[in-house]
């Protein structure tokens, strides 16, 4: 796989998993409102580091001529699902949910960083900057949660490392790899 097409997967893999994060969140907002209160503060701001984390992907592809991922929608729809079934299911599940999602996206990025550190520095820092958000959400759902729902942790986990391997037809399990190789 070449340098442009590893770049425009890490790009339309970041900016879907942002536009799905977005769909979670708001979700779980609405829902959270009479299930878990407590947390708004928390998901809002979340929310609002996941517009900014998508706008700023958005810009990214726009300055490469890149278009959006074409697993769009189902981001979204599953991003929407997601968001819904876990705070029906309450504030641990909200907060499992939130510490999943992060960890798994926190290591995909760790990944496009240490690829894009000789290619395009530019972008490097900034999935670099987005990732330590990600990494303060991640890290206040481990202090709010308590003992995490290990079932939901893995399906929610799982399901987000398919979502991306089907965005990037793979690119991204084999760009993990070739780093580790």
């Amino acid at each position: 796989m070449n340098d442009a097409a590893i770049l425009r997967d890490i790009l339309r893999v970041d900016h879907a998993g942002e536009a799905g994060a977005i769909r979670i969140y708001r979700a779980q907002i609405a829902i959270a409102r009479w299930r878990a209160p407590d947390l708004l503060p928390m998901l809002e701001a979340a929310l609002t580091d996941e517009i900014e984390h998508r706008e700023r992907f958005a810009m990214a592809m726009r300055l490469r001529g890149i278009v959006s991922c074409r697993m769009l929608p189902l981001w979204w729809t599953g991003g929407a699902l997601l968001g819904a079934g876990t705070a029906l299911l309450g504030r641990k599940a909200i907060l499992t949910c939130t510490e999943a999602v992060e960890r798994t996206v926190h290591a995909h990025m760790n990944d496009q960083i240490a690829w894009l550190m000789s290619r395009d520095t530019d972008l490097a820092a900034s999935i670099a900057a987005i990732r330590d958000q990600e990494v303060e959400h991640l890290n206040r759902a481990v202090a709010a949660r308590g003992p995490r729902l290990r079932s939901l942790d893995v399906l929610v986990a799982a399901s987000t490392e398919l979502l991306v391997w089907l965005s990037t037809y793979g690119a991204s399990a084999r760009l993990g790899r070739a780093l580790r190789d």
